[in-house]
């Protein structure tokens, strides 16, 4: 799982079926210090964030898991929200 800030939403008019009524995100994905890691991606996002929320997600062939239709063609998949990251050595 990887750590990722929705910065923003994909509106598509056409999809594949097996994500009809789905919500896309762009997400840019963090590091546990919150600095971006590489460029933005998409994600289909089952739980409904919204932008600047900080989120885990998968990616690959699991991605499709966090959809009812396992068979979905996704690459990344949003899991969860993150409320906050405790960290003993975080320097201050």
């Amino acid at each position: 799982m990887f750590l990722a800030r929705v910065v923003g939403r994909v509106v598509a008019t056409v999809k594949q079926d097996t994500l009809r009524g789905q919500s896309l995100q762009w997400i840019q994905p963090v590091d546990a210090l919150r600095h971006d890691r590489g460029g933005p991606i998409v994600a289909v996002d089952p739980i409904g964030l919204g932008p600047g929320e900080l989120c885990y997600y998968i990616t690959a062939r699991e991605a499709s898991l966090t959809l009812w239709d396992t068979f979905a063609a996704v690459d990344a998949g949003i899991v969860g929200k993150v409320d906050r990251i405790d960290m003993a050595d975080r320097p201050r």
